[in-house]
């Protein structure tokens, strides 16, 4: 580093600096290992599976209909945010194989997305891919 300024305002204003990018900088170093973690759990499941079962997701020249979809296994739906608070439209409830799922989403049971897609249509909605709603037998 260069020659520093000698009065303290100045110094006191690089070190809120510096502390800043620290707090950043660890703040992202935190999230790649939460990301790391996950990828390494994730590879660990799918290398305990036979290899028989293990399958690529369809690519983009293949895409796959939620007719073809297979079953949610678990539950099986999430409920991905809304675009922001007060948005017209609530938060999309979609099964857990859903390929259009935009935002976070949370895991839910049937019983919640069930009850969630037959309460005020102002707080949560199907999804319109993936068809959540037919999946647990709620008519349209």
């Amino acid at each position: 580093m260069n020659e520093l300024p000698p009065d303290p305002s100045r110094l006191r204003a690089i070190l809120a600096y510096l502390d800043q990018r620290i707090a950043e900088t660890e703040t992202v170093a935190t999230y790649l290992r939460l990301q790391t973690r996950a990828v390494r759990h994730a590879l660990a499941a799918v290398e305990k599976r036979p290899s028989n079962d293990r399958r690529l997701p369809p690519t983009p020249s293949q895409p796959r209909s939620a007719l073809e979809a297979p079953a949610p296994q678990g539950g099986g739906y999430v409920v991905e945010k809304q675009v922001h608070a007060g948005h017209p439209l609530g938060a999309a409830v979609h099964r857990a194989d859903c390929t259009v799922i935009q935002r976070d989403a949370n895991p839910i049971g049937a019983d919640d997305a069930r009850q969630a897609l037959t309460g005020d249509a102002k707080f949560f909605r199907a999804c319109e891919f993936c068809r959540p709603d037919t999946a647990l037998g709620i008519p349209a």
